[in-house]
C-alpha cells in the first residue's frame, strides 16, 4: 500500500513556458528524508477518475524543514506527461499527494569503504532537470560547513533553462570572498546548441554536459582538469550524474580508461568513483 500525505502547493515560479519551480509543504510538517532522494507527486487526474503519480528529484536539502522544492519540464513531445500538465496548471494553495521520500542512488558518501571519511572533491553533473538534486548537494555542503571541494557542472540546450545560474554562481562569488579554505565551490554549465539565436550571448562552454570530461588532444587534459589543475582519478573525486542515460553513459566513457568504476561495479575493496541517477 502506498503512503502519502497531502500536500500544499505554497510558491511557483514560472522560468520559462516550459520549466516550473514549485514548492509543496506536507500536512503535518515535514518528513525526515536524505539529501539526493526523491519522492512521488500524485494529482487527481478527472478524466481517468484516480490519482496519477510521478517521480520527481527533491531540490531542497534536508537541512531546510520548510519545504520541500522541485525544478520540473514540462515535455509535451510525443505526448504531455499527466502529472506534469497538472502541476504546470496548479495554482498556490492547490492540494497534492506525496509519498515518502526514497532512493539510495544519490545518497552522498560520507565514509569510504574502509571507514575513513571520504574528502574526496565532488563534482555533480546535471543533465536539464537533472540539476536538481545538485541543487541541494551545493545548499547541504554549505550549511553543514563541508570543507570539501564541490564542483556542479550543469548541461541545457538554451540559457534560460541554466534554472539556478543565480543560486550556483553566488556560491561560487561567496567561495571566492571567503576563501576556499572554507568553502570550496565552482560551477560551470554547457549550452549545447550555440548556434541557436536565443543562445547568441552565451560565451561560455559548449556541447553537451558530459564534454567538461573530455580531454584535450594536445594537453591531455578535460575542461574540468584544466580548472582544478590537476588530474581527476578515483582517489581524488567522486562523481555524481543525474540526467538522461547518454549523459551518464558519456560520462563514464570519459572516465572509465581513469579507473572510474560505478557504485554497481564496485572493485574488491568495495570502492567506487561514480554514482548516478537516470531519468529517461
Amino acid at each position: 500500500m502506498v503512503s502519502e500525505t497531502k500536500a500544499k502547493v505554497i510558491y511557483r515560479e514560472l522560468l520559462k513556458e516550459d520549466l516550473v519551480i514549485i514548492r509543496l509543504v506536507p500536512e503535518g510538517g515535514m518528513p525526515e528524508y536524505k539529501t539526493g532522494q526523491f519522492l512521488t507527486i500524485g494529482v487527481p487526474i478527472p478524466a481517468e477518475k484516480k490519482i496519477v503519480r510521478r517521480a520527481y528529484s527533491i531540490a531542497s536539502h534536508a537541512e531546510n524543514r520548510d519545504y520541500f522544492e522541485f525544478v520540473i519540464r514540462w515535455v509535451r513531445k510525443p505526448l504531455p506527461g499527466r502529472v506534469t500538465t497538472e502541476l504546470f496548471y496548479a495554482s498556490v494553495g492547490d492540494e497534492v499527494w506525496l509519498g515518502d521520500p526514497t532512493g539510495t542512488a544519490l545518497q552522498i558518501s560520507d565514509v569510504l569503504p574502509n571507514g575513513q571519511e571520504d574528502k574526496r572533491r565532488v563534482i555533480c553533473v546535471g543533465g536539464g532537470t537533472g540539476i536538481a538534486p545538485f541543487v541541494a548537494f551545493a545548499k547541504h555542503f554549505h550549511d553543514i560547513n563541508d570543507k570539501r571541494e564541490i564542483i556542479v557542472l550543469h548541461g541545457a540546450s538554451y540559457v534560460d533553462e541554466l534554472s539556478y545560474k543565480r543560486l550556483f554562481t553566488d556560491l561560487e562569488l561567496e567561495s571566492e570572498r571567503r576563501g576556499r579554505d572554507q568553502w570550496n565551490f565552482r560551477y560551470r554549465a554547457a549550452i549545447s546548441r550555440p548556434k541557436e539565436f536565443f543562445n547568441r550571448s552565451w560565451n561560455g562552454h559548449t556541447g553537451r554536459v558530459e564534454s567538461f570530461f573530455k580531454p584535450d588532444k594536445k594537453t591531455g587534459l578535460s575542461p574540468v582538469e584544466e580548472m582544478v589543475g590537476e588530474k581527476i582519478t578515483p582517489e581524488n573525486t567522486i562523481i555524481y550524474i543525474c540526467g538522461y542515460q547518454g549523459t551518464i553513459d558519456g560520462v563514464i566513457d570519459s572516465l572509465g580508461p581513469q579507473g572510474f568504476v560505478t557504485e554497481h561495479e564496485k572493485k574488491p575493496d568495495g570502492s567506487f568513483g561514480i554514482k548516478f541517477e537516470s531519468y529517461g
